[in-house]
């Protein structure tokens, strides 16, 4: 999952980074509220993380901006504008989630698996589709039979990204936008050699190739 982070604290941004990319995730980083909005209407990312008081832009303009020309981002503010009429403002202009600092990082990930989980009709906290549960924490499948397999890296994100988008095609840019930021060395062929491991580990008829258009995770293997 690609996330973008549009932060003006340098120290904060750069630890946030790094915390969020330990937990799986793919994440490029804004300073300022112009480029922050035109990152956001790149149609890249799955969810953003907003600050209020930006330079050049406030939070609240862009999320304004987003919504008016209906980008359906999922965003969740993050700021030390604690007051409730100023969530009130946030949630008004478009916010699907608030968290104040200072915070702890497992609360900002645990929100952020929430609201992912929510944006693709996956409830109760877990990500479970086709009787495999992935555990976000621990970066591990556990299959319909109670086996655990541990997952690297680039088969977690891989993995996630499927289970939030069973059924549906996915290319193999779509997936190599999923799991690199800006800042990583893009190898489309990383692909295939991963998804072959997560057929070692759940079964080859779990993941369709669709010639010539990409991926499919399949909830019921035929």
């Amino acid at each position: 999952m690609r996330l973008l982070l549009v932060e003006d604290n340098f120290e904060l941004a750069r630890s946030l980074k790094s915390d969020l990319e330990k937990a799986g995730f793919a994440v490029d980083v804004s300073h300022d509220g112009i480029e922050g909005e035109f990152l956001g209407d790149e149609d890249i990312y799955e969810l953003a993380i907003l600050d209020l008081g930006l330079p050049y832009r406030s939070g609240l303009d862009i999320l304004r901006h987003w919504r008016a020309r209906q980008n359906t981002l999922p965003v969740l503010i993050l700021t030390a504008r604690d007051a409730w009429y100023e969530k009130v403002d946030g949630f008004k202009a478009g916010a699907d989630d608030y968290l104040g600092k200072p915070f702890h990082t497992e609360e900002l990930l645990a929100r952020i698996n929430a609201l992912l989980h929510r944006v693709h009709q996956h409830s109760g906290g877990k990500l479970q589709v086709g009787g495999l549960k992935l555990d976000e924490d621990r970066q591990q499948v556990i299959t319909e039979t109670g086996e655990v397999h541990e997952l690297t890296g680039i088969e977690f994100k891989l993995l996630r990204c499927f289970l939030l988008h069973p059924g549906q095609v996915l290319s193999k840019a779509t997936l190599t936008d999923h799991i690199y930021d800006f800042d990583s060395d893009k190898d489309s062929n990383v692909i295939e050699v991963y998804i072959n491991h997560l057929r070692q580990k759940l079964g080859k008829r779990r993941i369709e190739t669709r010639r010539g258009q990409g991926y499919v995770f399949k909830e019921q293997p035929e």
